[in-house]
């Protein structure tokens, strides 16, 4: 009893939310749990490994957190000091924008949570800015929460509730992604300004969170309107021989032996791990698309018919699965790539190894800004939002442009907002 106490003890003493930890592990993570498939990967015909991809991008990645930690590089000004104290009048400004543009799309185009054919096909201009009102709030409460100098439970409770609140209103919309990147943000600056989030406490409250959104994304699937053609479940109509037919039906059963709520537990990071392997196999054949995925981006916005970077994806994996009789992705639906997916798909083992560089790099400059002006200074903030959005796109991948605009804004305040150097403590 007392090794395992002290077992407990020693874990504890990691810092859960450093560089050299928390996006490494939940990338380990993501990718192990992927491995519980319950036959989708014998029914998608998984060929192609993934881990060789994997192993890469965690090398890189601690590489580049490592090489800057030693030299403890932050973020330059870019000369844009004077632009500092304005900051956060910009933040409260997108918020207002945000909410205006949030109630305007809900007026004109009803609850995304109603049916996925409502979420998808909000108005996109409306959708684009709305986001920015998550975004304000989460930043302007943690800055809020990190200047004060005595943080009571009355005020994080508080804190809490309009977090809670605005968490909600996207909820209504059915987007998961904001809720996530939101929870953890706020879990990390609560972890560094009220209380010590030891890493048994953050497991543990992991698994509750994973299981959570899975029963949502579940439900948000098991309520779908089937007469709607956006939710056809249909299966390509495509000629198969006898014994195909007959060995795609019993691979169907063995998957159909797990309950789909059980499959839904792991079913996104199983997803993932199709997709990537199923992205590694198209380039093998058909060679890498050469930046066509991430100049989408930009290109979506531009006047006229585009086609965006995961609908290509979802072009993609198909293209490998439809003669088999199967789509892994519906083709009315987008395709998270996961992180590595996306670079992989457009430079192969390079691009990863250098994305991944870059990510521990940015990573590490920030997290180093924190260690110069303390823990109370917006650099907390910046560094919460950025690691948990880099986090986050391990499965989404990055591919949103307000997600990149944002990321980039978060970057460039905390470079330009003069503190006082102070040590690390929490």
């Amino acid at each position: 009893m007392n090794k395992l106490k002290q077992t407990f003890e020693k874990v504890n003493k990691i810092d859960t939310f450093s560089p050299y930890f928390f996006l490494p592990f939940i990338l380990v993570l993501y990718f192990f749990t992927s491995l519980f498939d319950f036959h989708r990967f014998e029914l998608f015909n998984v060929r192609v490994s993934i881990w060789p991809a994997v192993l890469l991008a965690i090398a890189c990645y601690y590489i580049g957190v490592f090489i800057i930690d030693k030299l403890q590089w932050t973020i330059p000004s870019f000369g844009l000091s004077f632009f500092g104290k304005y900051v956060v009048h910009f933040i409260v400004f997108l918020t207002l924008l945000g909410l205006a543009s949030y109630f305007l799309m809900i007026f004109g185009g009803g609850l995304g949570i109603a049916d996925e054919s409502n979420r998808r096909n909000l108005n996109p201009k409306l959708n684009f800015f709305a986001q920015l009102l998550w975004f304000g709030v989460l930043l302007l409460l943690s800055y809020k929460m990190i200047l004060e100098k005595h943080m009571s439970w009355k005020k994080v409770l508080i804190y809490g509730s309009i977090y809670a609140g605005v968490m909600f209103l996207f909820l209504l919309m059915g987007y998961r992604t904001p809720l996530i990147i939101m929870l953890f943000t706020g879990i990390i600056i609560f972890h560094y300004v009220v209380k010590r989030v030891k890493l048994t406490w953050f497991l543990t409250a992991l698994l509750v969170i994973g299981v959570v959104f899975s029963m949502f994304g579940f439900l948000r699937v098991l309520t779908e309107d089937t007469t709607k053609e956006f939710n056809s479940r249909e299966q390509p109509d495509v000629e198969l021989t006898e014994s195909e037919k007959e060995k795609l039906l019993t691979v169907e059963q063995k998957v159909n032996l797990t309950p789909k709520w059980i499959r839904s537990l792991n079913g996104e990071s199983v997803t993932g791990h199709i997709v990537l392997s199923k992205i590694m196999e198209y380039t093998q054949e058909e060679g890498y698309l050469n930046g066509e995925i991430h100049g989408g981006i930009f290109s979506t916005i531009l006047p006229g018919e585009q086609v965006s970077p995961r609908m290509r994806v979802t072009e993609v994996v198909n293209s490998l699965s439809v003669e088999e009789g199967k789509y892994i992705t519906r083709p009315t639906r987008t395709t998270t790539p996961t992180f590595i997916g996306q670079l992989f798909l457009d430079g192969g083992y390079l691009l990863v190894a250098i994305g991944f560089f870059f990510y521990g790099v940015l990573i590490s400059l920030i997290y180093n800004k924190v260690k110069q002006g303390g823990i109370r200074s917006f650099h907390s903030v910046a560094y919460a939002f950025v690691i948990t959005l880099f986090t986050v796109s391990m499965h989404t991948g990055l591919l949103d442009l307000i997600f990149i605009l944002m990321l980039g804004f978060v970057i460039l305040a905390s470079a330009i907002i003069k503190t006082e150097n102070k040590k690390l403590r929490y």
